[in-house]
């Protein structure tokens, strides 16, 4: 069944790029502190949603602009971010993408990412490899972190951003002693679809929203990446971060993570 629903997700997608690339991002919305929504945002989300509602009418659909709609009942939800990386669009960089994932209780199974403004789009739908276009995809065979290029997630806004930065920040910190380059690129759609083409060597979001990440964690992992949270268990929809890596790093990086963790704990002069 999963499969024969990546016809729907493509053309949710399509109707949300061409949507993207047709439009200015409008008013917009503030969602707390240094968050935004713009009309756009709305205005993509509700045409997926009417698409997904005429299609697949038995699926839940939760959009990260409009919370969940539809009769959830445990096993299937589809999981939308209209416009991922909407800084950067208002800031007329073509940074962003639409993101839409079907998930299965607590883990997704099919995924689509559309880079509307670089001309590229990814899908995967579990047990089947990962695509861009028609070509499949494989993460990278980097074997050291001092090769690496490793994305970072956005520094955090609003309640705790100061709490939830001193680890952020100590990571950066961390990393740019140690991999080749770091990078935030402001779209964790675009952090794990890149983790899945072998363009990044490894992506690290420090926390987990399934509009955001459920599209890209299918991906990545059927490309072959290693998916995991913070602790190193296996990335689920409960999982505090989103963390994908080439296999031949992951070891390595996910130790320097828990060295930066103790290393943030610890008080000073301990």
């Amino acid at each position: 069944m999963t499969a024969s629903l990546l016809p729907v997700a493509l053309e949710a997608v399509t109707l949300a790029g061409d949507l993207i690339r047709a439009r200015r991002p409008g008013t917009l919305t503030a969602k707390g502190d240094r968050d935004m929504a713009s009309e756009l945002d709305y205005a993509v989300e509700r045409a997926v949603r009417a698409h997904l509602r005429e299609r697949t009418p038995g699926v839940a659909i939760l959009g990260e602009e409009e919370g969940i709609t539809g009769e959830f009942d445990g096993e299937l939800l589809w999981t939308l971010d209209p416009i991922d990386g909407t800084a950067n669009l208002v800031h007329g960089m073509p940074l962003t993408g639409v993101s839409l994932g079907l998930m299965r209780r607590d883990r997704p199974v099919l995924g689509v990412i559309d880079l509307p403004f670089l001309d590229a789009r990814y899908h995967a739908v579990e047990h089947t490899g990962a695509y861009v276009g028609s070509r499949r995809i494989d993460a990278s065979r980097t074997t050291s972190l001092r090769d690496a290029i490793v994305a970072v997630g956005d520094y955090a806004v609003g309640a705790d951003a100061d709490d939830k930065n001193h680890l952020r920040l100590a990571l950066s910190e961390h990393l740019a002693g140690r991999v080749q380059r770091v990078r935030m690129l402001g779209s964790a759609a675009i952090d794990l679809a890149w983790v899945a083409e072998g363009k990044l060597d490894a992506s690290m979001t420090m926390s987990n929203k399934p509009w955001d990440t459920a599209a890209g964690v299918i991906i990545a992992r059927e490309a072959g990446a290693v998916v995991i949270d913070q602790d190193g268990s296996d990335h689920t929809s409960a999982s505090t971060a989103t963390i994908a890596a080439a296999p031949g790093v992951a070891e390595e990086l996910l130790a320097l993570l828990t060295w930066t963790q103790e290393a943030v704990s610890t008080p000073r002069g301990a």
